[in-house]
C-alpha cells in the first residue's frame, strides 16, 4: 500500500525515490527493456499532487442522481457533435458494425462519453499520472493495495508499448487515471484490443478516428457484445410480491430469466417479455425521487466492462441513441 507520508512534493522527480527506482530495475528485467532506459523515464516522472484526490470515491451516504449524470452527456452541445462525427466518419462506423457486430451508436456513445469526440482527451502527461498512481496511490481507497498493483501494471505496459515502438515516453498526455485517446484506451487495453483500423501501418488512437472507431468495437467484441441483442428491455415493478433486494443482489450481472424476475415482482416489458436470455435488475437512483429500472442484457453487461458503471453504460447508450435520433437514423433501442 502506498505511504502518503512520503510523497514527494510536486517539483521532486521520483528519481529521488528508491522504491521507484527498484521498480524500474524489476521492470526492466521482466520486460527485457534497458534498465537505464527505465530508470531515466521512472526518474524524470513527476508527482502530481491533484491525482490521488481524484482516485478517492464519494464520501459514503453522497446520493447517487441519474437524471443528473445523464443531463452532463445526452445533451445538445454533445449530440452534435456526435452527429458530425458520424457524418464524418461513416465508413469507418459502418465497416465496424460489418466486422465486429458493434452498431455505430454504441462506438458514437463510447467516443463522446470519453472525450466529446477527441476534444477533451486530457492534458496531463501520461508517464506522470501512472508513476503517481503506482507509487503514491491514497492509502485511503477501501481497495488502495488491489488498485495500486493494477496501476503499477499499467505502467509496465505503457513502459513496453513505448519503448517498443520508439516513441517518447514524455509525448503522450491523458487523463489522471493514464487514459489515453479518443476512447480513452488504458496502456493495457492499447496492447490488448488496439487496431490499425485505417490500415496506415500504425495505430494512433489520438489521431485517428477511424483506429479509435475499430479499437472500440474490438474492445466489445472481445467482451461478449452480441449483434443484434438489445442492451436493455423496459420493466416496471409489482408491489405484492416484488424482493428488490433478491433482484439487485447479483448488481449489473445478468442473471435472472424473465419468468425468475417477474417471479420476484419485476415485470419487463415489451418484446423484452419474450427474451430467452438472462437479465439483471439496473436501479439508477435519481436523488430524492424514485429510482429508474430497466432489464440489463449481456449487452448491457458488455457495455459496463468499458467502465463498471450502470450509470455510464446507459449515458453511452442514450447518447448513442439521441445522436442516432439527431441523424435520422435507425436506433437500438431497447425494446
Amino acid at each position: 500500500m502506498a505511504a502518503e507520508a512520503q510523497a514527494p512534493a510536486e517539483s521532486v522527480l521520483y528519481a529521488s525515490r528508491p522504491d521507484a527506482m527498484q521498480f524500474a530495475d524489476d521492470l526492466a528485467e521482466r520486460r527485457d527493456l534497458d534498465p537505464a532506459w527505465v530508470r531515466a523515464v521512472i526518474g524524470r516522472a513527476r508527482f502530481l499532487p491533484q491525482v490521488p484526490r481524484l482516485m478517492l470515491p464519494a464520501p459514503r451516504g453522497t446520493a447517487k442522481n441519474w437524471s443528473a449524470y445523464r443531463a452532463r452527456f445526452v445533451e445538445p452541445v454533445r449530440i452534435r457533435a456526435g452527429v458530425r462525427f458520424w457524418n464524418d466518419n461513416a465508413d469507418a462506423l459502418a465497416q465496424a458494425e460489418q466486422e465486429y457486430g458493434v452498431p455505430a451508436e454504441i462506438i458514437v456513445g463510447i467516443l463522446g462519453v470519453e472525450t466529446l469526440y477527441g476534444q477533451h482527451m486530457g492534458k496531463l502527461r501520461v508517464i506522470d499520472a501512472l508513476a503517481t498512481l503506482s507509487f503514491d496511490f491514497p492509502s485511503a481507497h477501501p481497495r488502495a493495495t488491489e488498485r495500486q498493483q493494477y496501476f503499477r501494471s499499467e505502467l509496465e505496459q505503457y513502459l513496453s508499448l513505448i519503448y517498443r515502438s520508439g516513441a517518447d515516453p514524455f509525448d503522450a498526455r491523458g487523463s489522471y487515471a493514464g487514459a489515453m485517446g479518443l476512447g480513452q484506451f488504458m496502456p493495457s487495453s492499447w496492447a490488448r484490443w488496439a487496431v490499425d483500423f485505417d490500415r496506415d501501418g500504425h495505430i494512433d488512437l489520438f489521431g485517428s478516428p477511424a483506429d479509435a472507431i475499430g479499437s472500440v468495437a474490438n474492445y466489445f467484441a472481445a467482451h461478449g457484445w452480441t449483434a443484434g441483442l438489445p442492451t436493455h428491455f423496459p420493466v416496471h415493478l409489482d408491489a405484492a410480491r416484488l424482493d428488490l433486494d433478491a433482484l439487485l443482489a447479483p448488481d449489473i450481472l445478468p442473471t435472472f430469466s424473465v419468468a425468475a424476475m417477474a417471479a420476484k415482482g419485476a415485470i419487463v416489458d415489451g418484446a423484452g417479455a419474450a427474451y430467452g436470455g438472462k437479465l439483471a435488475l439496473i436501479e439508477l437512483e435519481n436523488g430524492g425521487d424514485a429510482p429508474t429500472f430497466v432489464a440489463g442484457t449481456d449487452n448491457f453487461y458488455a457495455v459496463t466492462r468499458y467502465n463498471w458503471s450502470s450509470y455510464y453504460a446507459m449515458a453511452v447508450i442514450e447518447l448513442g441513441q439521441a445522436v442516432a435520433a439527431a441523424r435520422g437514423g435507425e436506433s437500438l433501442r431497447s425494446q
